[in-house]
């Protein structure tokens, strides 16, 4: 079978994705892609959500934290980006999703988005609810381990010991 000629070809847009949630989330490329294909569908139905097209290339993740490529059609980033702000939450764990730019490559698009040093995790101890609570503080972000699970907040919220 033959390659189909350049000027048939499909063409695609790459966005640099951040991937922010709470430390202990366990989220991985296969669920992160079910998810965004779920969004897609519920927000723009099923044949805008073809007409997208979203898949994922290059994801990781760890200690809260992670990246990834999402490959669009072009002329569809516009609605790419209102279907990643549709994703908070994956397999059950909130996140919070950014779109840091896109590019026209998947090499450009990591280059340019992508590579940063993560952050790194630290283990504090922070006073919540009139009592001293274990948090892993990441730059100006606090998660704090409390009866119920994590709680987000930022540094301004809390004192250090």
């Amino acid at each position: 079978m033959k390659h189909l000629p350049k000027y048939l070809r499909p063409r695609w847009r790459y966005l640099g994705v951040g991937i922010e949630a709470h430390p202990d989330a366990a989220v991985d490329r296969r669920s992160f892609q079910r998810d965004l294909w779920y969004a897609a569908g519920n927000l723009l139905g099923d044949p805008g959500s073809a007409d997208v097209d979203c898949s994922v290339y290059g994801f990781s993740f760890r200690d809260g934290d992670g990246e990834c490529v999402v490959r669009v059609r072009r002329g569809e980033v516009e609605r790419a980006r209102a279907v990643l702000a549709c994703l908070d939450d994956v397999s059950g764990h909130p996140v919070r999703v950014t779109v840091r730019g896109v590019g026209g490559t998947v090499r450009a698009c990591e280059e340019r988005y992508l590579g940063r040093p993560l952050e790194s995790a630290d283990e504090k101890t922070v006073v919540h609810g009139n009592a001293d609570r274990s948090a892993v503080v990441r730059g100006s972000r606090v998660d704090v381990r409390t009866d119920d699970g994590l709680l987000g907040a930022t540094d301004y919220d809390y004192d250090y010991d």
